[in-house]
């Protein structure tokens, strides 16, 4: 076994015997890392609480022979509080969470993954926005090489935006009123998710609460389950489902 350094989040946790806890992290250089974290479960644990979902952490492990590695010391780097004492931020959070959990691949790195996790968390401690989680959906489409595509009928090239008027993942992004299946669209969600993946996040997550968000956040939620052929547990349970 060799021993490693990194930082990572923590994505979900699950009981082994009496007192451990299988800790599955996406971490910076070494990608999705399932661990076995011992002990965290007893009263006297000094880091069982720190290794909870949403956490993001400093971590010193050992790496194991089989599909387990082995955790020996934890540091907060941020717990990412105003989440996890919010309900809807919670759930946005944990939405991200299962997302990358699902694209995340053991052993191999992602850095720009990670990052990209850590700023969303970031993003949503700092303000309610109802655009933080369905942004982090379509720029993970991205990442993962299915990016929507937006600028015109992904079928037959028409760019007039008052004919787009559908979204179908399957097709590989927005189309024309002759060629639509899939999703309504509104133009006003089109010109939101273009913003969001054309340079204008900042703009987006100032969005309030709207009939639009929600719009987009269907778009997304619904693309993004295309991709990974699941339906999102997280998301589903709230007010998608």
């Amino acid at each position: 076994m060799s021993l490693f350094r990194d930082r990572g989040v923590v994505l979900r946790t699950m009981r082994l015997g009496e007192a451990d806890r299988i800790v599955t992290l996406l971490t910076e250089s070494h990608g999705k890392v399932r661990a076995v974290a011992k002990g965290v479960r007893r009263t006297k644990s000094k880091f069982g609480s720190r290794l909870e979902p949403l956490s993001h952490v400093a971590l010193l492990g050992w790496q194991g022979r089989g599909d387990l590695d082995i955790v020996n010391q934890v540091e907060v780097i941020d717990t990412f509080r105003a989440v996890r004492e919010d309900l809807d931020r919670i759930g946005a959070g944990l939405s991200m969470l299962e997302v990358v959990d699902q694209v995340a691949q053991e052993q191999h790195a992602n850095p720009a993954l990670y990052r990209m996790l850590v700023g969303a968390l970031g993003a949503l401690a700092q303000a309610n926005s109802p655009m933080v989680s369905p942004a982090f959906f379509l720029k993970v489409l991205v990442l993962e090489g299915t990016a929507p595509y937006l600028d015109g009928c992904v079928s037959c090239g028409e760019e007039d935006e008052a004919l787009l008027v559908a979204f179908d993942l399957l097709e590989g992004g927005v189309l024309c009123r002759s060629c639509r299946r899939g999703r309504p669209l509104s133009p006003e969600a089109l010109v939101l998710m273009r913003r969001t993946l054309g340079g204008g996040l900042a703009g987006v997550l100032g969005e309030p609460r709207s009939p639009l968000t929600d719009e987009v956040m269907t778009v997304a939620t619904e693309a993004m389950e295309i991709h990974l052929d699941r339906r999102l547990r997280s998301v589903r349970s709230g007010t998608l489902a």
